[in-house]
């Protein structure tokens, strides 16, 4: 479903990604662990387009996400892929149906079918009865269970997960590692994450090692 290849990023005289390459198929979950500094974060802003390679090339099925315009990138993200960072990046002024209706209104969908999409992805995720709660208002894993509603709101192809559960507690860090394996059942999602949680890697279909922005 994704093919990558021979990918390399230079910032100035600095090498970040290292003629990578490598193919996630639909519905597997696989995890990219890895020091801190070995590329792993790169790779996933080429992977998910969010940053642009000096060289090679990404495929989604029959899309060459680069041969895009940046706008066709920007429309293609916005309907066929989900981000989750270790951060939620929620906004604040909003409450949690409005931050996972956000990418919904962007790509044009009429309010009230955005609501009720919305709506559902919250409950999917445990969070039914706190929908009209600010960020402020939740602890810490349920603001990230609202970003992870947000990444799959609108059903992507492929989830990118960089660190997800980084700024958790290891109750939920487990939590939020178990959902994910749950939505990949229940959405045939295909899952790439950046991770350091040797745990949660393990549980995972194909857990690759990078180092000094190569995988090895």
């Amino acid at each position: 479903m994704l093919s990558a290849d021979h990918l390399t990023k230079r910032y100035g005289p600095l090498t970040v990604v290292q003629d990578v390459s490598l193919q996630l198929s639909r519905g597997e979950v696989v995890a990219i662990t890895g020091p801190s500094g070995a590329g792993k974060s790169s790779l996933l802003h080429l992977l998910g387009g969010l940053d642009v390679p000096d060289a090679g090339t990404v495929r989604f099925e029959d899309t060459q996400l680069f041969q895009l315009s940046t706008r066709q990138q920007a429309r293609f993200r916005n309907s066929k892929m989900g981000f989750v960072f270790q951060f939620h990046y929620l906004l604040p002024e909003f409450s949690a149906l409005e931050n996972v209706a956000m990418p919904l209104w962007i790509g044009g969908m009429e309010k009230k079918k955005a609501t009720a999409e919305a709506t559902a992805a919250l409950a999917r995720l445990g969070l039914g009865g706190r929908v009209q709660h600010k960020p402020s208002e939740l602890s810490g894993g349920e603001q990230q269970r609202v970003a992870i509603a947000r990444a799959i709101v609108h059903r992507p192809l492929v989830l990118f997960a960089d660190e997800p559960t980084g700024n958790l507690d290891s109750a939920n860090a487990e939590s939020v590692h178990e959902l994910f394996l749950q939505l990949r059942e229940e959405l045939d999602l295909t899952i790439l994450m950046i991770t350091h949680n040797e745990a949660l890697a393990a549980k995972t279909d194909r857990a690759l090692l990078m180092k000094d922005g190569r995988l090895v």
